[in-house]
């Protein structure tokens, strides 16, 4: 496994001080462990180089400057660490982990393991289609719709063809590279998923002239970072950090550097202005 080792510069932040079970094991290490999902482009991947990409581990880069400010820990070092979809709420859970900077929907059942802090993204599942496909729903039913396997993205569809009557093949996906090989290559007639990832699919895909993007949203999710359960104080000072990047205008400009030309839609401008107020 690569170690991505990122040295910070320390300056002045002034937040509370907290002990708790993170921030000491950080203080005892002076290694603060940021998990990073390798498939979910463009909100976390593995760039070519080896190194993360994204836009959540962009935002935690400048976390991670603010939580060395704020516990004052000399020479203290980043660590990226490739996750799974399948294991990455457990490594947290397991303080294998500080903070899961991916591509998290936070629900309820995810809370029974672990803790989010407040929002950093807004998404929701849409459809990709072949180019002359119909973004009607009904028009799916007998169709072959391919989703990610245990994602919220396979819950909200079930959820969606169980609502509506409609029965259709839905074939389970372990990764979305080779659910775009199948969109590819006319093996599937939909395909569902966050709308982020399903962009930067599309955008890199050679058959992207051949394919489209619903408009229509199936559902809208609120994504966090995860962080060890009942944590309060650590979850205190990542949040009041997050607040003051909203507040700073910084989580918009890491939105435009991550997804460049992209404008964020009506709920992801909202998210920028509904951070809790810092004092």
């Amino acid at each position: 496994m690569k170690r991505f080792l990122m040295p910070l510069l320390a300056g002045v932040f002034l937040v509370g001080a907290a002990q708790a079970q993170t921030i000491d094991r950080i203080k005892e290490t002076g290694l603060l462990k940021l998990g990073y999902r390798l498939d979910a482009a463009p909100l976390s991947f593995q760039a070519e180089d080896g190194n993360p990409a994204g836009y959540t581990p962009m935002v935690c880069v400048e976390l991670a400057q603010g939580i060395l400010n704020t516990m004052k820990i000399p020479n203290m070092d980043v660590e990226f660490v490739p996750v799974g979809m399948q294991d990455q709420f457990e490594k947290v859970a397991a303080g294998e982990i500080d903070l899961l900077c991916g591509a998290s929907t936070i629900t309820l059942k995810r809370r029974e393991l672990v803790d989010f802090s407040i929002p950093t993204f807004a998404d929701g599942t849409t459809v990709m289609l072949p180019i002359n496909g119909s973004e009607d729903f009904a028009q799916l039913a007998g169709k072959k719709l391919g989703v990610r396997r245990d994602s919220t993205t396979e819950t909200a569809l079930n959820n969606t063809l169980a609502s509506t009557a409609t029965f259709a093949e839905v074939v389970r996906f372990n990764d979305h590279a080779a659910a775009m090989t199948a969109m590819e290559n006319g093996e599937l007639d939909a395909y569902f998923g966050d709308q982020s990832i399903l962009a930067g699919l599309w955008l890199s895909s050679p058959e992207r002239g051949n394919l489209k993007l619903s408009t229509n949203l199936l559902t809208i999710e609120k994504h966090g970072l995860a962080m060890a359960r009942g944590d309060t104080e650590f979850r205190l000072m990542v949040d009041r950090l997050l607040s003051n990047m909203y507040a700073r205008g910084v989580m918009q400009a890491i939105f435009q550097q991550a997804l460049p030309g992209v404008q964020p839609g009506d709920i992801h401008r909202a998210i920028f202005t509904m951070a809790p107020i810092i004092e």
